[in-house]
């Protein structure tokens, strides 16, 4: 093979026509053709990548968006999972403090008017009658419009709107945050004993010596003491202890009775108008002070 330079246009022509630059031309057309039909070289080159992926360290832009996308996946999933066990716990809840307790603020639950309609019975009358009136409820559920309710946790209180078969809001309801309060404290009573309700403290009486102070107020003021004696009446068990809060809110004072159901103890709570209630407590202050004097002289017979 002549390595010199060509000297004339003649020399160039048989050099480039010659038959090994003619093979090594046809060469690589036929390797860049086939590369173009079959991507041989993308399958060899990945199947090396394969072979030396575990030893490869995870750097670079195409693994931080494989990781982000895991993570991203792997996060909606949670949430997911999340909010459908929030729901499930709000939809199986019995009170709105349970509903309350499972919904993170901000989220809502779809329930039946039938469960709503529940969770109102389950309130004492006072309280319903603070989220809404029951003969707007009689009213909703008897036109047939009222299908399903929708609850939302916000940070002033339970927003409720009573929804029709299109989702449209045939009224709208709050629980405020101190009512949500109230309610939480009727349901805690409803579980323990006086001792467990602070607003009681050193105001607790024996039920006998609270009826006998009872019977000593005039028969038309017995109804302002008790809003409800009606609910007692219904009771399983025995009332044990009565007490008396400290605390009027509206012109009315908070009474609970301990009931006594064979070994275990729960509390109902009433309210009475505050001066009737004021005017029991000075009863029955006066009955621990004559039992008190009375404890006192025949300590000293005795000792005499």
């Amino acid at each position: 093979m002549d390595f010199s330079e060509p000297q004339n246009f003649r020399e160039w022509a048989s050099r480039v026509f010659a038959l090994r630059p003619l093979v090594l031309i046809l060469l690589i057309f036929g390797i860049v053709i086939s590369e173009l039909r079959f991507d041989w070289a993308e399958q060899v080159l990945g199947a090396y990548l394969v072979t030396t992926n575990t030893q490869r360290p995870e750097s670079g832009s195409i693994w931080e968006v494989g990781h982000r996308t895991v993570t991203a996946r792997q996060t909606l999933e949670q949430l997911i999972t999340d909010r459908q066990s929030t729901q499930r716990e709000a939809r199986g809840a019995d009170t709105f403090t349970q509903i309350v307790s499972s919904l993170p603020p901000g989220q809502g639950v779809m329930l039946s008017s039938e469960h709503f309609r529940r969770l109102y019975l389950a309130l004492p009358g006072t309280l319903a009658q603070e989220v809404v009136a029951p003969f707007e409820l009689l009213r909703l559920l008897s036109d047939g419009r009222w299908v399903r309710t929708y609850l939302e946790n916000e940070d002033y209180g339970l927003k409720i709107y009573l929804l029709n078969n299109e989702n449209r809001v045939l009224r709208d309801l709050r629980i405020p945050t101190q009512l949500l309060y109230q309610i939480e404290r009727v349901e805690l009573a409803l579980q323990g004993t006086l001792d467990d309700l602070p607003t009681f403290e050193s105001r607790v009486y024996p039920a006998e010596r609270f009826f006998r102070a009872l019977n000593s107020l005039p028969h038309e003021d017995l109804g302002s003491v008790i809003s409800q004696p009606e609910k007692l009446l219904g009771i399983d068990g025995r009332i044990v202890r009565v007490g008396i809060s400290d605390e009027a809110v509206s012109g009315y004072i908070e009474l609970g009775f301990e009931i006594e159901d064979g070994t275990r103890r729960k509390v109902i709570l009433l309210k009475g108008r505050e001066w009737a209630v004021w005017m029991l407590r000075s009863y029955l202050e006066e009955m621990g002070q004559d039992t008190q004097k009375s404890s006192g002289s025949e300590e000293i017979g005795d000792q005499g």
